[in-house]
């Protein structure tokens, strides 16, 4: 029973992490809302914000999300309606599973490798599912409505099943059907589920040629459930974001190719092209990439460079996590485990999750390399296990063991706390452009005044405020899908809606605006609205933040 105390604990800690006022912070932001309003447009007219019937696809902004997130929305939506809370409901459930699920993962690599602490027995799963379980990388992303968190529940559960799927056959159908649907959640996962699979069938080849016919009819499987994605990646829409965002979007390394060549003497020599190519320098950029996934700045210290990604002061995982990912990795390779397979599962992991961030120009990028924290967490928590089993065995004096077990628990206790702290008290307040702060009470109020004036407009400044105005309205997708306006896009890819009903979005200009738009409602930034127009209502967010302020023009 202690067994099972420790295990629930950890469970209902993670679900505590994830589910605490889940729907009051951080405030949505669009990605989120357009998950939410596309969900939404779907149970109300059976097509997308944009009138696309049942897309795997989603067009949001001038991006393409892959749609299996949406379509998890779908009951909750209509359930218990359209609001923050929903929306985020997948994100926050799926963590919590995957907390359990890598205690499972870990139990079957390892074959529930046990220790005890005076009169607990544990296993190496259960210190997996507690440090996943408050994890800063992890809770971050399980606190929204964060497609990655969902592709990293897939990928997990597909590793599962995989290797139970070497005893019983039905696993093994069903790890296939679940990578497949993997692909359907994160552009990322694209990425790293075909090298996970790839991998684990080198590692396991010698099963694999024992049983070639299940695995064999296990991969028609997988395909058969990727046909539809296959022909929508052949739009040429659908590719456009990915290149938008890809390491060729950056002109650096061919900029850098050229000024190389013109110092040689003869710029386009055989040793010249040779030695100075897009090959050689798009490939040094790309590595550059894939190691700043490992430098301890972003991992222990500072974290991403997108505010959206990150708690100030902290990085993708704790200080001490350094210590027992060092010991870890020592014990971890040198330990005598009696299936060597399972070392080797974890190190393919963990060099296959930071490829797609380290293949796009922003990088080290923490949402594009989520799924690494989980082969990160098991060798930590490989450390961590070596630390306590050293304590147990080598001290002998029982008060010295004590005083060592209370520092240990007091370290990780001041880490977390203070990662929750920064969390719920500073990162809105430091970071008060990270998500839409501000949005849900300007709406609040223009649906209050709106049938006063023939036109609102309202500023661009924050990113696609329009979406957040579809969703706090609960606008009728009906009229939307057939009255917007959506601009050009821009150099990455992107576009939003510039106009829908008597709402317009745009630059606010104010010495054109007061002339150009007389009785209308005009919202803006207080350094775009100069402080002695008539200024009838000064929006803050939540964190106390100044974000709007409204003209009856």
């Amino acid at each position: 029973m202690k067994n099972k105390l420790i295990l629930i604990f950890v469970i209902f800690l993670a679900f505590f992490l994830r589910f605490y006022k889940l729907g009051e912070y951080p405030a949505p932001n669009a990605d989120e809302a357009a998950l939410g309003y596309n969900a939404y447009s779907l149970l109300q007219t059976g097509k997308d914000e944009h009138g696309n019937s049942w897309p795997i696809h989603f067009e949001s902004f001038g991006d393409y999300k892959p749609g299996l997130y949406v379509y998890l929305l779908l009951p909750l939506v209509k359930y218990f309606g359209l609001n923050e809370w929903t929306i985020r409901i997948p994100g926050a459930l799926l963590g919590v599973l995957t907390v359990w699920l890598v205690y499972k993962l870990v139990n079957i690599l390892f074959k529930r490798r046990s220790y005890s602490l005076f009169t607990f027995h544990y296993s190496l799963g259960e210190i997996s599912a507690f440090m996943l379980a408050i994890s800063p990388w992890h809770i971050h992303f399980s606190r929204g409505g964060w497609e990655v968190n969902v592709a990293t529940f897939f990928l997990v559960l597909g590793v599962y099943l995989f290797l139970a799927g070497l005893d019983k056959t039905i696993f093994l159908y069903l790890s296939s059907l679940v990578f497949s649907l993997s692909l359907y959640t994160y552009h990322a996962a694209r990425v790293v589920a075909p090298f996970l699979v790839l991998g684990l069938l080198i590692i396991y080849r010698d099963i694999i040629k024992k049983n070639i016919k299940k695995f064999i009819i296990a991969g028609i499987v997988g395909l058969v459930i990727l046909l539809p994605l296959v022909k929508d990646l052949k739009k040429p829409e659908i590719m456009s974001r990915a290149a938008g965002v890809g390491l060729f979007a950056d002109v650096g390394p061919l900029n850098r190719t050229n000024e190389q060549r013109g110092e040689h003497s003869n710029y386009s020599s055989f040793l010249a092209k040779v030695l100075h190519n897009k090959i050689i320098n798009y490939g040094l950029t790309f590595l550059e990439n894939y190691a700043d996934h490992f430098h301890g700045e972003f991992l222990f210290l500072s974290g991403d460079n997108i505010e959206r990604n990150k708690v100030p002061e902290t990085g993708q995982m704790y200080i001490f996590d350094l210590a027992f990912l060092i010991i870890g990795i020592t014990y971890f390779l040198k330990s005598k485990i009696k299936n060597q397979k399972s070392k080797y599962v974890v190190i393919l992991w963990l060099l296959v999750a930071p490829i797609p961030s380290a293949l796009t120009f922003q990088s080290p990028h923490a949402l594009r390399s989520q799924n690494m924290v989980i082969p990160l967490v098991i060798i930590s928590s490989f450390g961590l296990a070596a630390v306590l089993d050293l304590l147990k065995n080598k001290l002998i004096n029982k008060y010295f063991r004590a005083l060592c077990y209370a520092i240990l628990s007091v370290i990780i206790f001041w880490q977390f706390l203070r990662y929750e702290h920064m969390y719920w008290v500073h990162m809105a307040k430091e970071y008060p452009y990270s998500s839409q702060y501000g949005l849900k009470e300007l709406v609040g109020y223009i649906e209050e005044v709106k049938g006063r004036y023939q036109k609102i407009i309202v500023t661009d400044r924050y990113d696609q405020p329009y979406i957040l105005f579809l969703f706090y309205l609960k606008y009728p997708p009906n009229k939307f899908q057939h009255e917007h306006f959506i601009s050009p896009r821009d150099t990455y890819g992107f576009s939003t809606v510039t106009s829908f009903a008597n709402f317009e979005f745009k630059k606010i200009i104010w010495d054109e605006d007061r002339i150009n738009y007389p009785g209308c409602l005009i919202v803006g930034t207080d350094q775009e609205i100069p402080d002695e127009t008539n200024i009838v209502k000064e929006i803050y967010g939540s964190n106390g933040y100044k974000y709007f302020q409204i003209v009856a023009n």
